[in-house]
Order: C-alpha cells, then sequence, then structure tokens
C-alpha cells in the first residue's frame, strides 16, 4: 500500500455450497477458475480449509463470529443467534468502518430483544448485526427479480421456478438447457454490479469494508450460457460412493436417515423422486452444471477485480474469498451439505492483503477453519485482538511465517435437531440435545462422535479417503478410537466459552481478557 499507516479496504467474498476442491488453483483435474486463480497468485491459497457446521445459517456464524458451535450455538437455519456474542460487522464497525452488505448473512436475530409481532421473528434470514445493507438478496430474490423485469424478462414464475430451463423439465431427467436469463443477468452478475456501482462513489480517503454474499453454486443446478455446456458429463472425477445408495444407507443410521430426505426437487424444481435413486448419468449432468457454475460466479470475481483495479484501489484492498459450507455433490449419492463427509466441508480459501506480500503465490497445507477468519480479519485491520475466539489469526501464514503452534486436526459439528417439526427426535427417538454430531478430521484419520447414542464412526483416511469403511468396531482399531474420543473430549473442554473465563476479580481489579459486550451495539 502506498500509505503503511492508512487502514486497508477489506472485501469479504462469500459463495454458498462452492467444494474446496473445485478450484483450478488447487489442481482440480476439471474446473477452470482463472480469477479465483489470479487472487490466489497474489494472495495465500489455504488448502486444507473447513466449514465449521451446515447448513447456511449454523455455517455462517461460525465464520461471522469466530466461535465453534458449541459456543455460538446457532444449530440450524432459524437457531436465533445470541445479541451477546461479537462479530465481524461489528468489529469492523468499531474500528472505524462502515460495514456494507451485498446478499444476505442468514442470521436469526435474538427474539429477546424484539417485539413479539417483529417480522424479523418469521425468517432466518435476517441481516447480522452491525452492517449497513446497500442490496439485500434473501432466498425469495425479490430484488434481482424486479431487476431482471426492469430488461423485459418475464418473472412471473418467481424464485425458485424461474431457474427452470426455459424450454422446460423433463419429469425425472437433468438437462442442462439454461434458464430465461443471460450469463450477465444472474444473480451473481447483479450483486457484482451493485458493489461495483457503489465502489464508483466512496471516497478515496476513506477505508471501505464489504461483503459479497453470493448464492452461487448453491441449487437449483442451472447456469446460462455458455456455462452450461462448459463442461462435459463425462469428464470429472470417480464418485466416492458404495456400490449403491442402499449400501450406504446400511453403513449407519443416520446416513439412511440422510438419504431418506433427498428429494430431487430441491436440486432441481419441478423433477419428482428421489435423489440416491438418480442414475450415473444424471449425477454427471448436475455435476458439469455445477462446474458451470462455479465458472459463472468467477467470471464475476473477475469484473469485481476489474472495477477495484479500475477504482486504484486493487494495492489497498484486502480480499478474502470463501464459501459458508461445500456440496456433495454426488458422493455417497447425496447432493446438498451436511453429516460428516469432507465433502460437505472442505471450502476455498483464499486471502490475498497487498501489505503482505510475503507469502504472495504461496499455498498452505495445514488445517485452517472458518472460525479463523474474524481473528485474522481483525489482525490485517489493525484491531485489538479477542483472545476468548475460538479461531486463530492466519496473519503469520499470509506473511509467510509458520506459526510456533497449530492444530493438526480440522473439527466440525454437525446438529440434525428439527425444534419446529421434530422429524430427527421421532424417528431416532432421542431428544433435541441428542441431535447431534461432531467430527476431528487429522491428515490420517477422521473420527465422528454422536450424540444420542448413535454409533461413532473411524475412517482410516491414507487406506479409504472415500469414507466408506468403519474402523469404529474393529478390534484392531479399538485403541485409536478410544485416544480419539479422549481427544475429542479435551478438544471440547479447552474450547468452552471463554468471554469470561479468561478473567479473574482479584484485590487489584480485573486480572486477564474480558470480551467486550460489543453485541449489544447495534
Amino acid at each position: 500500500m502506498d500509505n503503511p499507516t492508512r487502514r486497508p479496504n477489506v472485501l469479504l467474498i462469500t459463495c454458498d455450497q462452492w467444494r474446496g476442491d473445485c478450484l483450478s488453483a488447487a489442481g482440480h483435474p476439471v474446473v477452470q477458475t482463472p480469477n479465483a486463480d489470479e487472487l490466489a497468485a497474489e494472495g495465500v491459497l489455504f488448502r486444507r480449509h473447513y466449514g465449521g457446521a451446515a447448513p447456511c445459517s449454523p455455517a455462517r456464524a461460525c465464520l461471522y463470529t469466530g466461535l465453534y458451535q458449541m459456543n455460538n450455538r446457532v444449530c440450524r437455519n432459524g437457531t436465533p443467534l445470541d445479541a451477546r456474542h461479537g462479530n465481524i460487522a461489528l468489529s469492523a464497525r468499531a474500528a472505524g468502518y462502515d460495514p456494507t452488505l451485498f446478499g444476505y448473512t442468514d442470521v436469526s436475530l435474538d427474539p429477546r430483544l424484539l417485539a413479539a409481532q417483529d417480522p424479523r421473528l418469521r425468517s432466518y434470514e435476517g441481516v447480522l448485526p452491525g452492517f449497513t445493507v446497500r442490496q439485500f438478496l434473501p432466498e425469495h430474490q425479490k430484488q434481482w427479480l424486479s431487476w431482471l423485469r426492469a430488461q423485459g424478462i418475464d418473472t412471473s414464475a418467481g424464485s425458485p421456478d424461474i431457474h427452470r430451463p426455459a424450454n422446460g423439465q423433463a419429469r425425472g431427467d437433468i438437462t442442462n438447457a439454461p434458464p430465461v436469463y443471460a450469463k450477465d443477468q444472474t444473480p451473481a452478475a447483479f450483486l457484482a454490479g451493485e458493489f461495483i456501482r457503489w465502489l464508483g462513489e466512496q471516497e478515496k480517503n476513506l477505508p471501505w469494508f464489504a461483503h459479497i454474499s453470493f448464492i452461487s453454486p448453491h441449487p437449483p443446478f442451472i447456469v446460462p450460457e455458455p456455462y452450461n455446456t462448459m463442461y462435459d458429463p463425462a469428464d470429472g472425477p470417480a464418485f466416492r460412493r458404495a456400490a449403491d445408495w442402499q449400501a450406504e444407507a446400511g453403513s449407519h443410521p443416520y446416513l439412511a436417515y440422510d438419504l431418506a430426505k433427498q428429494k430431487r426437487t430441491k436440486f432441481a424444481p419441478g423433477i419428482e423422486g428421489m435423489v440416491p435413486e438418480w442414475s450415473e448419468e444424471n449425477f454427471r449432468r448436475i455435476r458439469a452444471i455445477y462446474y458451470g457454475m462455479i465458472s459463472e460466479v468467477d467470471a464475476q470475481l473477475g469484473r469485481i477485480w476489474q472495477a477495484i483495479k479500475s477504482a486504484s484501489a486493487w494495492d489497498d484492498t484486502v480480499i478474502v474469498l470463501t464459501s459458508d459450507h461445500a456440496e456433495m455433490m454426488g458422493d455417497h449419492f447425496m447432493l446438498g451439505k451436511g453429516g460428516f463427509f469432507d465433502a460437505s466441508y472442505h471450502i476455498p480459501l483464499i486471502i490475498r492483503d497487498p501489505g503482505r506480500r510475503a507469502a504472495a503465490g504461496s499455498s498452505v497445507d495445514h488445517f485452517t477453519e472458518a472460525v479463523d477468519i474474524f481473528p485474522t480479519l481483525l489482525d490485517l485491520i489493525g484491531a485489538p485482538a479477542q483472545r476468548h475466539l475460538d479461531g486463530h489469526s492466519l496473519a503469520p501464514w499470509i506473511d509467510g511465517k509458520e506459526p510456533e503452534t497449530w492444530r493438526d486436526a480440522a473439527h466440525w459439528e454437525f446438529d440434525f435437531r428439527t425444534v419446529a417439526g421434530g422429524e430427527a427426535e421421532c424417528h431416532f427417538g432421542i431428544g433435541p440435545r441428542g441431535c447431534n454430531l461432531a467430527v476431528i478430521r487429522t491428515a490420517d484419520f477422521k473420527y465422528v462422535h454422536f450424540g444420542g447414542g448413535l454409533p461413532p464412526l473411524l475412517f482410516d483416511l491414507t487406506k479409504d479417503p472415500g469414507e466408506l469403511n468403519n474402523l469404529a468396531d474393529d478390534p484392531a482399531y479399538l485403541r485409536l478410537r478410544l485416544e480419539f474420543a479422549e481427544k475429542m473430549l479435551a478438544w471440547r473442554a479447552a474450547q468452552l466459552d471463554q468471554s469470561l473465563a479468561l478473567a479473574e476479580l482479584t484485590e487489584d481489579g480485573v486480572v486477564g481478557h474480558v470480551a467486550e459486550a460489543i453485541g449489544s451495539r447495534q
């Protein structure tokens, strides 16, 4: 940066459901992401980065608060985020920025702070406290639809039906036919354009903080030309799965439950039937479309990069590119996210800081997690560290230095309670507190601990990278299973809420670290 004392601009970009292996910079054999690759060439690519939870609200709660699910307690879409927790937006605001949102944050607000009839209590798509909203784009996508309508597009189908093929959808099979909107009319193009317009309004001497939250490549799986034919369904790695979906379902009670819930219409509106029963050909067609959706959002990243450069802000802007969670994409006969498989949690992370060029173009193979984003941004903008956070700053890696201590595993959690309907509780015969799992994933092994008395899982990833052979009941692995169970217990004990546990009242007053009650500053 030209002025080393000037705070940087910050651009936090999240995509929705982008797999961590689907980057050409990460070596994917098919997917091409030239604009994400350009960012990686000037920044640092974190190859073993994992989301902290799923689906969207729990995943984003980990990212925005820097706290594991066990501490932020956002269990499902619709679980309120406790207002006592700080977050990225509030801290950026406290540091003098006006954090501005383009898209959505999927935050259910704390009902204790709202009137009983407040309409925000009827949606999980609230805005993270601290953000100024420039362009909201929730799931109904009405703002995008009105923008399309002004361009002469028939939007009467609404969302999600506007995401059906323009020439009609076959009843059971996937087609790569395009929708009614063109490549420069996608939701990603809409948000990119709104950000670019806002960028042109910024005063050059005032640092800005923007968060663009793209929904791509989230389903429905459809994409305009030329991305709909960019990839051949025959190309791509083999799916990681058992011989058939029945074998998958028979391998664990939770998988049987999850597979039975997977309906095709959730991923391709209008198509009837169950996802696991789709043919190999259909899964490959879906995957080719998904790859095209990634390339479509990558093209919008290119527009954003060019706009920042044209505004003479490229050398003053920290850029973080990541996703909330990933996508099963046919592995284990599944689509979507959740459960315990790597395919749901391994996500991209690229960080470019123009003031820290020592490691530009490098990659990190150590485990990093979504909870690391918040403390990293605090570090990069020069804000005080918050020691109670579960994550750790990645700034040393960006500086080309290896921290003295670092985690040797990735951790994530998934809560499958269904408070409103009670489906999981009824199916398993357990209470909502037991409907959960937690994962420790090292370079060689993965251990999955379930609540509610469901059996654990243990995978030897060196021999079984597809996570198909559960060794938890193998006598030869019993000692290792016990070691991982003890590691899980130790991890949870060490990571329990530290907001006040790092402080002590003495005769001389408060000693140690007290988490600021920044959550009330809205």
